[in-house]
């Protein structure tokens, strides 16, 4: 039996537009997470190691105030397209279109003011919550009005979140949600005690704008080769490396699998991913400089949560090896899910990219992220 609570959590700034920020509380016997109607955040997600004690292991604040701040998408749903597209630009159907740089000289996570920046419309369900919102046709230069429909039920030790959208017109999209774990709980100095492991044969090299060159490299005697687990500070020490930000090239296929795992033996918490989209983001915090005051006061230093997104590849519109999402006049869907093992606890299910085109076959993606 999951319970549904309803909060306000504050008030936007008139200068954002405004609005009633709400809190929306989903709880079960093991798992309690807190979710946001500005850009879905997940605010919080507790859930119990080996010993039965609950922690909270994802990065957030305790007030809105930190959230409507410069942040690096604490729990947020981005898009309409997650990570880098090169130089902001891609052409389709023969028009360029140019979005707006706020990485660089590139367009990252839906631009300036993205999905996780504005408020969704909420509706309560018997064991979750739906959030809802329109994005207009030129929204950060994206082309075509995009209806998107972001759904969070909570089934006893299962989280899950699904993504459904409907465009008017062909458009890139390719959501995720952008949490950052630490599975010993949110506040630890590092993750340099988890064990990571990524069934990937290969990797996108990037250049130093973190886009990719169009490599497809092979991870075997590589510092990137992590399909066998390997406990974080010493391979990072090992192989020279400064962090993970890149794409991890997964096997293509409709079924789902088992593609990363990331555990934390001190406390028995482990995630496993299981997705069939053809991307992982591993992305280990390395732009974190203890500069941002989280919740209960903690500071947040390089190296101290890790996020694992599953998307296409970065810049995929642009790439004709591997072309984007690009949904045209049709239904958009995604989902992704988790389980429970050692310390089966939360189940988390989120939405990943998948393709809808009026006389194609429509591919159904579905990930994983389960907590053990």
């Amino acid at each position: 039996m999951t319970e549904v609570k309803r909060e306000i959590f504050g008030h936007m700034p008139q200068e954002d537009g405004g609005g009633e920020v709400e809190k929306f509380v989903l709880q079960s016997d093991s798992v309690r997470v807190e979710i946001l109607s500005l850009g879905c955040i997940i605010a919080a997600l507790e859930t119990r190691d080996r010993a039965k004690q609950f922690a909270d292991i994802v990065l957030g604040f305790d007030k809105l105030e930190g959230y409507t701040r410069k942040h690096p998408f604490f729990g947020a749903v981005v898009g309409r397209v997650a990570n880098r597209i090169a130089k902001g630009k891609f052409t389709m159907d023969g028009k360029e279109y140019q979005l707006f740089l706020n990485n660089g000289p590139n367009s990252l996570h839906g631009g300036a003011r993205g999905f996780d920046k504005v408020l969704w419309s909420p509706q309560i369900l018997p064991n979750g919550v739906c959030f809802y919102r329109l994005s207009p046709d030129g929204e950060e230069g994206y082309p075509g009005e995009l209806k998107v429909w972001v759904t969070y039920t909570l089934n006893g030790s299962e989280l899950a979140i699904n993504y459904r959208a409907q465009t008017s017109k062909k458009t890139p999209i390719s959501l995720t949600n952008h949490a950052y774990f630490n599975l010993a709980g949110q506040g630890s100095p590092d993750i340099y005690d988890h064990e990571i492991s990524i069934e990937a044969d290969s990797y996108l090299p990037v250049d130093d704008t973190k886009i990719p060159t169009g490599e497809v490299a092979a991870v075997q005697g590589t510092g990137f080769d992590l399909r066998q687990p390997v406990q974080l500070g010493k391979h990072l020490k090992q192989f020279h490396l400064d962090g993970f930000d890149h794409n991890f090239c997964l096997p293509l296929g409709q079924a789902r699998r088992l593609v990363a795992r990331a555990q934390h033996p001190p406390s028995g918490r482990t995630i496993e991913v299981h997705t069939t989209q053809p991307g992982l983001q591993f992305y280990t915090g390395n732009n974190l400089d203890g500069s941002l005051k989280g919740k209960g006061a903690a500071t947040y230093p390089k190296h101290s949560a890790f996020c694992l997104e599953t998307q296409n590849w970065p810049d995929a519109v642009n790439k004709v090896s591997h072309s984007g999402p690009v949904a045209s006049g049709s239904i958009w869907r995604a989902v992704r899910n988790a389980q429970g093992g050692r310390c089966p606890e939360v189940l988390l299910q989120e939405g990943c990219g998948v393709t809808a085109l009026p006389g194609a076959t429509t591919l159904t993606p579905c990930c994983s992220l389960p907590f053990l």
